[in-house]
């Protein structure tokens, strides 16, 4: 059997045990994506009002929020999830399970990319519900075209990735599930100061470059144009090229930590 061959086999079978493990114990990834619906809820009812008139020159109405809001919840869903990654990582390194895998014929980055592939299918399926829930209480994207949907799932699809090598990393030094958390916060901090609830304009002078050029902010304003058709403008680069730094800064990083030799 090829190198590739038995990568793809042993990567596979990563895959499905992550994905019943995932299935067998949902608390982790139902408390996760708690915070995102909770505060798309909180912040549609209760202060969706007093928000809009911050949105579109002071005339926007609730659903307009809802429209500018839900994109960039959206991508806290993908934060969010990223922090249960970093913990389910962290756990195995601490169960012995990862030991006993070193001593096992399989394709040694298989377990990263077991891990890899499982979480950002999940994250993409958190997405997903979230979306929903954001299309009950009155999201719309009526001008999208099915390639501007094509381009945004894409955008969503590769944060994601970037996103989970990420917290991959986290993971794999952290000393236990506690720390991994910890150490996955920015992933759940970084959203709340980013353009997800008020523009950037409407921030402090001072702040509004820490705003702007964090890796959240351009994803979240180029999924607004494709979906919403406002403007991109340089976003679009921005966003990918936040993306492939740090999905090469977190592959590298784990790729390196994972394949340290054990004291």
């Amino acid at each position: 059997m090829s190198n590739l061959s038995l990568a793809v086999r042993d990567s596979s079978t990563m895959l499905r045990r992550n994905l019943l493990h995932a299935r067998r114990y949902p608390s982790l990834t139902l408390n996760l994506l708690l915070t995102p619906v909770m505060l798309l809820l909180l912040f549609v009812y209760i202060f969706g009002d007093t928000m809009s008139a911050g949105i579109g020159g002071g005339g926007a109405d609730r659903s307009e929020y809802i429209a500018y809001l839900v994109p960039g919840v959206l991508l806290m869903t993908i934060g969010s999830t990223a922090v249960g990654t970093a913990v389910s990582v962290a756990m195995d390194m601490n169960e012995g399970i990862i030991a006993r895998f070193r001593t096992m014929a399989i394709h040694r980055g298989s377990v990263l990319i077991g891990h890899v592939l499982g979480s950002v299918l999940q994250a993409i399926m958190s997405v997903a519900f979230v979306g929903a829930i954001g299309v009950a209480i009155g999201f719309r994207s009526t001008d999208a075209t099915a390639l501007e949907w094509i381009a945004a799932f894409a955008l969503l699809t590769l944060f994601t990735l970037a996103l989970t090598w990420l917290a991959v990393g986290m993971g794999l030094v952290s000393p236990n599930a506690e720390a991994a958390s910890n150490n996955a916060l920015p992933l759940v901090f970084l959203p709340l100061i980013s353009s997800t609830f008020v523009p950037i304009d409407a921030m402090p002078g001072w702040f509004q470059p820490i705003a702007e050029y964090q890796p959240f902010t351009p994803a979240i304003e180029t999924l607004r144009g494709l979906l919403l058709g406002s403007e991109i403008g340089y976003n679009g680069w921005l966003a990918i090229a936040w993306c492939l730094a740090l999905t090469a800064l977190g592959y590298f990083w784990s790729k390196s930590v994972f394949n340290r030799d054990p004291k």
